[in-house]
């Protein structure tokens, strides 16, 4: 019966295997002191050879077993050593943010030192270096940030493609593929636009409800009961379940909400250059209509109009227009306009421009 050797022994085999034949995805390059080294080395080996001086063939060994230990070490620099992205979010076409690259030496002896990050981003033309300029003792953790600025609104990629160490020497640079990324949504850019003067931003029908509380007829939330609250806002059946009192929150009777309809037909915005300003006129547009109050719901294409209650409800509204595409169902775009009124509406003007109507009444323009 033949039993498995595992423990120490097994440790110190896998350690040499692995230090004379690596996995895939690393290199070892020479850097130029390390170049100047080998040419020394093999100069002193002539000269010993030709000479039979001991001296030389000391000073042969003593040059290679620096290039060997220099592997070593290098190798168990990396040893240890855990690394994560993160991005900061939500990401804005045009605008720098900052991307953090968190190590953690989880060594109990070793330090971590001489360490190069080679990170890349969707909108980067070249790789950026990030150096560790001083050492990660055991059990710590330290962090490397750089800006990242996308270019385009849709997926930024921020990824980690290798890690380097020139520990302890600086002749041989080991690396090995770090395969670590982290994927955020960018908005489309804030862009500058014009309103003229019609009579949709100045008032609008009555007992239209906008998100705020009030004295409207549409429940817009549940909260706790408070001192002073009526008895009759109180809903009796959430507060059963709940066990505890809760009063309803309606909306408030305002004239000035509008509903922002966003249709994109494919055979209406032919020009990639114009489909972006359109994203970034519509959700600027909804960000400032939101701040002020004003803006009740958007609907995309031939979807049912969703209310903006929360930030979070805007929030999800320009993940959606990161992301959007030129729709082929044009039948279905322009039977489902919403049943509202003060609807805004986009389409194209010019080669470039883009225009807001109101109800057909042009209301703004980029």
């Amino acid at each position: 019966m033949r039993v498995a050797r595992t423990g120490k022994n097994d440790f110190w085999r896998r350690l040499l295997w692995a230090l004379i034949y690596p996995k895939r995805a690393q290199r070892v390059t020479a850097t130029m002191p390390g170049v100047v080294l080998i040419a020394l080395s093999m100069g002193v080996g002539v000269a010993a050879y030709n000479s039979a001086s001991n001296i030389l063939f000391i000073t042969l060994s003593l040059l290679l077993g620096c290039l060997v230990l220099s592997g070593v070490l290098s190798w168990l620099n990396f040893r240890g050593l855990h690394w994560w992205l993160e991005v900061e979010v939500p990401m804005r076409a045009g605008r720098e943010h900052l991307a953090t690259l968190h190590l953690r030496n989880i060594k109990r002896l070793l330090p971590a030192q001489g360490l190069i990050f080679e990170v890349t981003s969707t909108s980067t033309a070249e790789p950026r270096e990030l150096v560790l300029r001083d050492r990660l003792d055991p059990q710590e953790e330290t962090q490397l940030v750089w800006p990242v600025c996308p270019a385009r609104r849709g997926i930024e990629r921020v990824e980690l493609t290798f890690v380097g160490s020139l520990y302890p020497f600086g002749f041989l640079r080991k690396s090995i593929a770090a395969e670590a990324f982290c994927d955020a949504t960018v908005w489309p850019a804030p862009i500058e636009y014009r309103r003229f003067p019609i009579a949709a931003w100045r008032r609008a029908q009555p007992g239209e409800p906008v998100a705020r509380t009030g004295q409207g007829g549409d429940l817009l939330a549940l909260r706790e009961y408070r001192t002073g609250d009526s008895h009759r806002l109180i809903h009796w059946k959430a507060s059963a379940r709940l066990r505890r009192l809760v009063v309803r929150q309606f909306s408030a009777d305002n004239e000035e909400n509008f509903t922002l309809w966003l249709t994109t037909p494919a055979s209406l915005w032919k020009n990639d250059e114009q489909f972006e300003t359109l994203c970034s006129f519509v959700a600027t547009l909804a960000e400032d209509l939101f701040k002020q109050g004003k803006l009740d719901a958007v609907a995309l294409g031939a979807e049912v109009a969703v209310p903006l209650r929360a930030v979070r409800d805007l929030e999800a509204f320009l993940d959606r227009l990161a992301v959007l595409r030129p729709a082929q169902d044009e039948q279905a775009l322009l039977a489902s306009r919403p049943a509202r009124k003060n609807v805004l509406t986009f389409a194209p003007e010019g080669s470039r421009g883009i225009v807001a109507y109101v109800d057909g009444e042009k209301a703004a323009t980029t």
